[in-house]
């Protein structure tokens, strides 16, 4: 069966095991659907009186199907999520929706990589930074499968008939108290996750001052790499650190770490810790860069890590040139001083002598 074939099929079998459950009409269709990072083929299910679906990933079923699942499985788990999901969505004001003055609220931003998600930036309000873009989302609520939210499209801000720093300024305001940023030390991190004992008996429950690296996000960890766009994300980082500048890594969609800048680890290296990482660990939907970035908390600069470093290079050699010209300088006006201290002789009288052995 090919891929065709399979999605028409899948529509047909859904939609028939969704009604003989539950007594209804179910609509079921396919469409394409672009997410940040991804896009894939999909069948959406919904209730005939509902605007509110469930999209269930047609690409993924076909490579399980291709692998070796059986037909029948695959479509009674894709109506299992389906109705699982519908049965919890969360209650959705239509009339809300249109109003931007009651939907600004729930505003929250989320941070994504520039490059592979051209195509669809061209179609969402952004704000880049670096090479990164914030893009806006309302969210509408929890479901079974994780918070519901809705992606702020061009289209909709000009139905609203607000403009791009309109939503950016309203989201700025609102996401922080949506979403909170959480920073925690790593240590703190494995505590919740394997037990203060454990820590304790592996030797690193590290003492808060001595922690060398820390990880930010917002409460329950979903996009919480949006806190980047967080008005005072940098200021708190830095505090969270000592004071002092920082570099940050991109661990995924969800989550930075914040590492000090206090010359234990250079820019290379964490350059690869970050690829590796991409490479081996993370889910291509959840990355979001391979790149390392900095602030500088003296300067009050955030920028990627190889502007830093050629940004420090040239401001060493300003001050390398500018030490060379107060030495110079002051060579200068050290011989200008030595030539005003030595005696000369009285030009008449010079003259006089010389003229005297001239006449000889």
């Amino acid at each position: 069966m090919d891929f065709e074939t399979f999605k028409e099929n899948l529509v047909r079998d859904v939609k028939e095991a969704l009604d003989a459950r539950n007594g209804g009409d179910t609509l079921v269709e396919t469409r394409t659907v672009d997410k940040m990072n991804e896009t894939y083929e999909a069948i959406t299910v919904k209730p005939e009186d509902s605007i509110i679906g469930v999209n269930i990933n047609a690409t993924a079923l076909y490579k399980e199907y291709e692998d070796g699942k059986s037909y029948d499985s695959i479509v009674e788990g894709a109506a299992d999520v389906a109705d699982t999901a519908l049965k919890s969505r969360p209650e959705f004001d239509v009339e809300a929706f249109t109003d931007y003055d009651k939907m600004k609220d729930s505003l929250a931003m989320e941070v994504v990589s520039k490059d592979r998600n051209a195509d669809l930036l061209e179609t969402v309000p952004h704000k880049d930074i670096e090479d990164m873009s914030v893009v806006y989302r309302f969210v509408i609520g929890d479901t079974a499968q994780g918070t519901g939210t809705i992606l702020v499209t061009n289209q909709m801000i000009d139905n609203y008939g607000i403009t791009a720093d309109q939503l950016h300024e309203d989201a700025v305001k609102n996401a922080p108290e949506i979403r909170p940023l959480v920073i925690e030390g790593m240590a703190e991190v494995l505590a919740k996750q394997m037990g203060v004992e454990d820590l304790e008996m592996l030797g690193l429950n590290i003492p808060p001052e001595q922690e060398q690296m820390f990880v930010a996000s917002v409460e329950g960890n979903v996009h919480g790499a949006g806190v980047l766009a967080y008005e005072d994300f940098m200021d708190k980082a830095s505090e969270r650190v000592g004071g002092q500048s920082f570099f940050i890594l991109p661990s995924s969609i969800h989550e930075l770490l914040i590492i000090p800048d206090n010359g234990n680890f250079d820019l290379k290296s964490l350059e690869n810790m970050v690829k590796e990482v991409n490479a081996t660990t993370v889910d291509p939907a959840d990355q979001l860069t391979d790149n390392v970035y900095h602030y500088d908390a003296q300067d009050k600069v955030f920028e990627l890590g190889e502007k830093f470093v050629e940004r420090q290079a040239e401001k060493e050699t300003k001050i390398h040139e500018a030490s060379e010209k107060k030495s110079l300088l002051g060579d200068l006006k050290a011989a200008k001083d030595e030539a005003a201290k030595t005696p000369h002789k009285d030009a008449a009288e010079i003259g006089t002598k010389t003229k005297g052995e001239a006449a000889l």
